[in-house]
């Protein structure tokens, strides 16, 4: 008899002390679709991984596209047990990592290997406090930095995103965007394909990667390559649902946690924005180029107010080393991380 740890032994308050039988199954939720690399690449063959490494002790069940929870609020429901095990943006949870989305600001990264080894070695450091006290931490990762994408409206300057509605994957990208002259429209990956269609936005925010996922492309002819904005995502599990695994099953996902794996995320997503970018390039799509927008004499300005105003708001909060994390970041993507 196979027990989903999150329905069998959360719901009947069963603890590590209990056992589990050698067959345990683990509930896997994220919101990718289940054809697409992210799912197949990273996602599966982390879960083929640990099943192998786990020798008949665990399996891993994955429940693509949204089908265990909304990725609104994938983070709450594995800590609540709705999942044993999610992958998710940190920035659905508003608030709720407010020194990880640090990694999101501009400059900091410039593509999703830097940006894994970034965020990987700050939560490895003890940079990131106590954001995942109430879930098991697998490994952290990022997506490459996010190029802005329009249906009809071309943009080069700041002055043309002037009352544009653009979606926004989370607070820091909503600073940058307020920043830059825009609106910003707060709304998880799988809703953007309806509401550019449907006209509630006018563009959105999203990784190369994600355009072509997610099928966006398809919608947006205008794209301005500027790297203000870099996703975070995480790969964690339900802290009880972690400690009630049998020794060989818990060493197994040991063995699959931390920079490795969040390495491996940052190399799939890498190959995956240049798939994206390639298929806007194929359609014909007119796309622009802002290499160095941090001393751009358009960009800079809107950019570096952007991020001043993330950091003073997290220092309002009481989060006093906002600013040493921020120098932390700069100086792994200058030196262990410099890619």
């Amino acid at each position: 008899m196979k027990h989903a740890i999150s329905y069998c032994l959360l719901g009947l308050g069963l603890t590590a002390a209990t056992g589990v039988h050698a067959d345990t199954t683990l509930r896997l939720g994220h919101l990718w679709p289940a054809q697409s690399a992210v799912n197949q690449d990273l996602i599966k063959a982390w879960a083929d991984q640990v099943t192998q490494d786990a020798n008949g002790a665990l399996e891993v069940e994955i429940y693509p596209s949204q089908t265990l929870s909304k990725a609104s609020s994938a983070y709450e429901g594995v800590v609540n047990g709705v999942a044993d095990i999610t992958v998710t943006l940190q920035g659905y949870t508003a608030g709720r990592f407010p020194l990880t989305e640090i990694v999101q600001l501009p400059g900091v990264s410039a593509s999703a290997p830097q940006g894994a080894c970034i965020l990987q070695s700050l939560y490895d450091e003890g940079a990131l406090g106590d954001e995942y006290a109430d879930s098991h931490p697998l490994f952290l990762f990022t997506t490459g930095p996010a190029p802005l994408h329009t249906r009809d409206t071309e943009v080069q300057t700041p002055a043309d995103l002037e009352g544009l509605r653009i979606r926004t994957p989370s607070e820091v990208s909503s600073d940058m965007l307020e920043s830059m002259g825009a609106d910003p429209v707060g709304m998880p990956a799988p809703d953007i394909y309806t509401s550019l269609q449907r006209g509630v936005i006018d563009g959105l925010s999203l990784p190369w990667e994600a355009m072509k996922v997610f099928q966006v492309n398809e919608l947006a002819s205008y794209h301005l390559d500027i790297p203000y904005y870099t996703g975070a995502l995480m790969a964690t599990m339900n802290r009880d649902a972690y400690e009630a695994l049998s020794p060989e099953a818990r060493e197994a996902i040991d063995a699959n946690t931390g920079m490795g794996w969040a390495e491996k995320a940052g190399e799939v997503f890498y190959r995956l924005d240049s798939e994206g970018k390639a298929q806007a390039r194929e359609q014909g799509d007119t796309i622009h180029h802002v290499e160095d927008p941090l001393n751009d004499p358009q960009w800079s300005g809107p950019l570096k107010r952007g991020t001043e105003r993330y950091l003073e708001r997290l220092e309002e909060r009481g989060i006093d080393n906002a600013r040493a994390v921020y120098e932390q970041a700069l100086s792994l993507r200058d030196g262990a991380c410099a890619r």
